[in-house]
């Protein structure tokens, strides 16, 4: 059995998303037996990597499917702490490797016009919002095996971004919790496509606060969410292309106006959807 050599980490910018924070690091087993890791080492980034045969990987006290090709992702949350800890065993020997993970500086978004049921509900739809709530965690929580997520995201929608991920949000002069999506305005009835191919996980037309929802699942513990839409063009569990025209932008549940609220989960680590295309159109 051989201990793990010392941990190499090569940085390297290889890939130039908007926040420019994707990295290469490269984790040495021993001789010419290396775990890759490629992504956003950043809070609300996602991680892919690229393991070998007989290995085990523990992420957030959870083991990390690999695919028939030893590939794999892992994501930090909005406020996810300076250090990454993976778990890592191999030849039965464990060894814990230390991770620095960036912070985000996030902004404060003011928003004023929202019927006060919205901003807070009324004790006659807490059941309502619970029942809801219990649902999309649900699908949040599914690791199925598919691997959509190692394909390039395109955007669901053209439009304005006016809400961005991670700001903390004042509703109706009240503090509430941080916005974990980006939201891009666009006109009622406008497309909204699949960022990659999919399977439907939810289709809701009228959840309390995100009115007419769409969840898609990309594999890996990944699924992304479609809110606020005026219609709804595909069903729960229906196979889908990347591109395919999944509804329409709507102003349906909590909004002051058209726009898409467009969200990326890995499990119940919120992840930044502008980490996820090459370029930003701001």
């Amino acid at each position: 059995m051989k201990p793990f050599s010392a941990l190499l980490i090569i940085l390297n910018f290889f890939f130039q998303f908007n926040l420019s924070h994707a990295e290469e690091k490269i984790i040495s087993l021993e001789k010419d037996k290396n775990i890759i890791l490629n992504g956003n080492f950043i809070q609300g980034g996602l991680v892919y990597g690229k393991s070998i045969p007989k290995t085990s990987i523990k992420f957030m006290k959870r083991f990390i499917f690999q695919d028939s090709d030893n590939k794999f992702v892992f994501g930090m949350g909005r406020d996810y702490p300076e250090t990454a800890v993976l778990e890592i065993k191999y030849n039965n020997d464990v060894r814990k490797i230390n991770i620095k993970i960036k912070k985000q500086v996030y902004k404060i978004q003011k928003i004023k016009g929202l019927p006060k049921k919205m901003v807070t509900p009324p004790e006659s739809v807490y059941k309502r919002i619970i029942r809801e709530n219990k649902e999309i965690a649900k699908v949040r929580a599914l690791n199925s095996k598919i691997n959509y997520i190692f394909q390039d995201f395109i955007w669901p929608v053209q439009g304005i971004i006016t809400g961005v991920f991670g700001s903390q949000r004042i509703l109706n002069g009240k503090p509430r919790r941080p916005h974990y999506g980006i939201d891009i305005a666009a006109s009622k009835g406008t497309n909204i496509l699949a960022p990659t191919d999919s399977i439907v996980r939810m289709a809701e037309d009228n959840l309390y606060f995100t009115g007419g929802t769409i969840m898609l699942d990309h594999g890996h513990g990944v699924t992304s969410v479609y809110s606020h839409l005026s219609k709804l063009l595909v069903q729960k569990n229906q196979k889908i292309k990347k591109g395919h025209v999944i509804g329409h932008v709507g102003s349906t549940g909590r909004s002051t106006g058209p726009h898409l609220d467009w969200r990326i989960n890995w499990f119940d680590q919120r992840l930044d959807p502008s980490l996820f295309i090459k370029q930003v159109k701001q």
